[in-house]
């Protein structure tokens, strides 16, 4: 499921649960949706992380050019 997918029935549900509330089946499938979300974004913003590389004052790698963070 795409990620415009997945908030868009996130926000279905959550529209639907304000007006007339969620069964038990949506209750968890609203759950599910949320925990796919939150993993995508954590792993968008391990990747993030993961590419930064801290230079010195003159802007050289520090330890060298194959130094890993």
């Amino acid at each position: 499921m795409d990620i415009d997918t997945l908030v868009e029935r996130i926000n279905a549900l959550a529209r639907k649960q304000k007006s007339e509330g969620l069964t038990e089946a949506e209750l968890k499938e609203r759950g599910e949706l949320r925990e796919i979300y939150l993993n995508n974004i954590r792993n968008n913003f391990r990747q993030q992380l993961e590419t930064i590389e801290f230079v010195d004052e003159d802007n050289q790698p520090k330890g060298g050019p194959r130094l890993k963070h």
